[in-house]
């Protein structure tokens, strides 16, 4: 006990040198006041330094690979390659920025002779630049990565070592091959809710290969410059108009007068009718299911919606003639619509084909097949109208070279 008291009057004694320590220790912990100069001296500060001229940006290295053209090589860990590819590969950002991105030789050349805009190439060996037109190279910025960089932004099984970034595409302000122009048909092409990559891009290539005048998707179609249908078009964006994002409203003033709109179809004419409820969109691939008894007169009014017990509203499709595509429809100036594989055709297709007049298409299939697909259907039926549309022009040609002709 003795001990005891002994300590606890020691502590006491000590008691003011701790608490003066600790407050020594506190103060060291303060953070610094900073000292600010008066007013008037910073104002002075800050304008002096918005007056000094700003550093200029670290030089670029450049190197030239032709007369006038120059090129800059990426630095290691340059990520605007795939910056830009992941971005580029985002319809809201095409639609957004008005960029579109194009990969390979082939594409990129038909899209520069074509009047497209360059904005920047990337690419990997100089060589590349050699084999593209010179004078739109020289507009653009080009910027030399290393192939193994585009391999792993590629979307290519073997890629070529060229992806360009470029300007939306406006149709009417490009300038289409002049061979493309002059074998142009009085046929047009409409994509009625063509959702597949593969099959729109196969599409476009069949209508350029047919010589139509004109594509028309409507809202609910791919993506026309998305990188797939790109790859399964061939080049067909370069050689056609392809007017894209269309409302049904607006289809009629993209058309040229006295147009006669048609609708490609897999049933046959002597089928039995479908149900009703059948009509309304569940439609066959690259068509619409048909309710075809005989040829009949279009009627372009269709009657009123009405919902039937279980609340499901349906649409009055109107009745087209029918006849086989391979007989004749090319009287006058045709747009074929096309129907998407899993919703078929529109009922505002059917509207607009029966106030054209127009018909059904129908291509025969051995039965128990249910259908075709949407770019085989489109190419069995342009082809033929390219053939029905030669055929008149050399029987014309023909007579006119009669005597007494005309």
């Amino acid at each position: 006990m003795a001990a005891l008291g002994g300590l606890g009057r020691a502590l006491a004694r000590a008691g003011p040198v701790v608490a003066e320590a600790r407050r020594g220790v506190r103060a060291l912990r303060r953070s610094p006041v900073r000292v600010l100069p008066p007013r008037e001296e910073r104002g002075a500060a800050a304008e002096e330094r918005r007056s000094r001229p700003e550093p200029p940006p670290p030089a670029v290295e450049r190197s030239a690979a032709g007369p006038g053209l120059w090129y800059e090589k990426a630095e290691p860990g340059d990520r605007r390659l795939g910056k830009v590819v992941t971005i580029a590969k985002s319809r809201k950002f095409r639609d957004h920025h008005g960029k579109v991105l194009l990969e390979g030789h082939r594409l990129i050349k038909d899209a520069l002779e074509a009047g497209a805009v360059l904005q920047t190439l990337f690419f990997s060996t100089v060589g590349h630049l050699k084999e593209l037109p010179q004078a739109e190279l020289k507009r653009a910025s080009l910027v030399k990565v290393k192939f193994e960089d585009i391999k792993s932004w590629s979307d290519l099984v073997t890629p070529q070592g060229l992806i360009g970034i470029f300007s939306k595409p406006d149709h009417a302000k490009m300038s289409y091959p002049a061979a493309q122009l002059t074998s142009s048909l009085p046929l047009l092409l409409i994509c009625d809710n063509i959702r597949d990559p593969g099959n729109l891009g196969t599409i476009l290539r069949s209508a350029a290969g047919a010589g139509c005048e004109k594509v028309l998707l409507t809202k609910g179609c791919v993506d026309p410059w998305e990188p797939k249908v790109l790859r399964a078009g061939m080049g067909a964006h370069f050689r056609l108009p392809i007017v894209a994002n269309l409302e049904w409203e607006s289809l009629p003033s993209n058309l040229p007068a006295g147009v006669q709109v048609c609708v490609a179809d897999n049933e046959d004419p002597g089928a039995q009718a479908e149900a009703v409820s059948a009509l309304r969109g569940a439609g066959r691939a690259g068509s619409a299911p048909s309710n075809l008894k005989a040829p009949v007169k279009p009627k372009p009014k269709a009657a009123p919606e009405y919902e039937d017990e279980e609340g499901v509203v349906d649409v009055c499709i109107p009745e087209l003639a029918a006849q086989y595509y391979y007989e004749s429809w090319t009287r006058t100036p045709v747009a074929v619509v096309i129907g998407g594989e899993t919703h078929g055709l529109s009922p505002d297709a059917l509207h607009l084909a029966a106030s054209t007049g127009g018909k059904r298409l129908i291509i025969p299939v051995v039965p128990g097949v249910d259908s075709l697909n949407s770019a085989i259907a489109a190419a069995v039926v342009l082809f033929e109208g390219k053939r029905q549309f030669l055929q008149r022009h050399k029987q014309e040609d023909g007579r006119q070279m009669l005597p007494g002709a005309g």
